[in-house]
Order: structure tokens, then sequence, then C-alpha cells
């Protein structure tokens, strides 16, 4: 197990088969995603060429966005070293294209250029009481917009629910909705279910007017 002294305990944990990343005693992600992060990958390398994604997790749709042939720069943001030491222990020879920053993502969207990024994938793992934090997301998302090129796209985590997340919606005319079939693990706890439908959101920014 990694630990971190001023952080939560990260380990990937490898039992009978699944393969999970727990940060903090939590599932943070597992190995029976794969197909769902492709899907949200090869969405997003639709849109463009220059790709940001928040979370690395198990490096699954990262080396999936990088491995694009229309992807020219793919940049993942990362909070905890371990996750990134974890990756590159299974990955010692990632694609050129692929690059790794350590940092917080609600420090350094604030940071990025306008217009930098044809599409964002996002992805961290963060406490409940983030997810419902309305000022902070209220503050976050025209940030996000703002670094978004006109026409790109911003891709959360896949929902197991059929509801569009109200963190992302007011901030977008375009969403297009993907459903895709999953099989979680019996031991995964952060799905509605461990089988039934995904949903992959896609939140399009208004392309520039011609």
């Amino acid at each position: 197990m990694e630990r971190n002294a001023n952080g939560p305990a990260i380990e990937l944990v490898e039992h009978d088969g699944e393969v999970t990343l727990s940060i903090g005693g939590e599932q943070a992600m597992q190995a029976w995603e794969r197909d769902l992060m492709w899907a949200s990958a090869d969405m997003l390398c639709a849109y463009g060429h220059d790709f940001y994604e928040v979370g690395l997790g198990l490096g699954l749709s990262a080396l999936r966005i990088a491995g694009n042939p229309a992807t020219r720069r793919h940049t993942v943001l990362e909070l905890y070293g371990e996750v990134e030491d974890l990756f590159r222990a299974r990955h010692p020879e990632p694609p050129d294209n692929l690059t790794v920053e350590r940092g917080d993502f609600f420090q350094r969207i604030f940071e990025l250029p306008s217009e930098s990024v044809d599409g964002m994938l996002f992805d961290p793992a963060l406490e409940m009481e983030v997810w419902k934090d309305e000022a902070l997301w209220r503050r976050t998302m025209p940030e996000v917009v703002r670094v978004l090129r006109p026409g790109g796209a911003f891709i959360p985590f896949f929902s197991t629910r059929p509801e569009l997340r109200w963190q992302y919606t007011p901030h977008f005319r375009a969403i297009r909705v993907e459903r895709h079939p999953y099989v979680a693990y019996d031991s995964t706890e952060y799905t509605h279910g461990t089988s039934g439908d995904a949903y992959i959101q896609c939140f399009v920014k208004e392309a520039a007017a011609s």
C-alpha cells in the first residue's frame, strides 16, 4: 500500500481477477470500466486533436486518447503522486504525446489558457461534499468552458442513472448522451446496481459564429 503523509492511503488491489484502485479506502476506479472509458475517450477524440483529462485512475482512457490517430497532444492532471507511480509501474513507456501533470483541478483550471483544448475528460476522485458544493461548481464550470475551444467537448465520468448532471448542464446548450450496457464486479459499490445501462454525457461548447 502506498501512503502519502499528507493525503489518503492509495492502493492497487488485485484479487480474484478484479482490479481496483483504492483511494482513502474507497473504490476510486475498477478495471471493468474499460469499455465505458474507451467509449468516452473515442467520443472525445471526435472533437479535435488536443485534449485534457482530469484524473489518471488506471490510465484506461488516457492511453486510449493518446493512442487515437487524431490525437496530437493529451495532458492528464492527477492530484496524487502515488496514482501516477502506479500507472508508470504498469506502463513504463507511455505514448510520446501523453503528459501527466500533478495538481489540484480546482486551482489549475484558472491557470489554463483560454480556448487551448478541443476536449476535456473529467473523472477525478472527489469526496461527496465536493460534488455537492454548488458554489464551487458555479465558479469552476465557466472556467472549463473558457478553456475549451469553440465546438469543444466536456465529458465527465459516466452515470448509471439516466439523469443529466446538475453541475454541468447550466453551462452548455448542446448535450449528447449515449447509452451503453455495463457489468460491474459483484463487489462494486459506486454504481446503481452491478449491471444495466450506463450513460455517457457529452457537453458541447457552442461553435464560433460564422
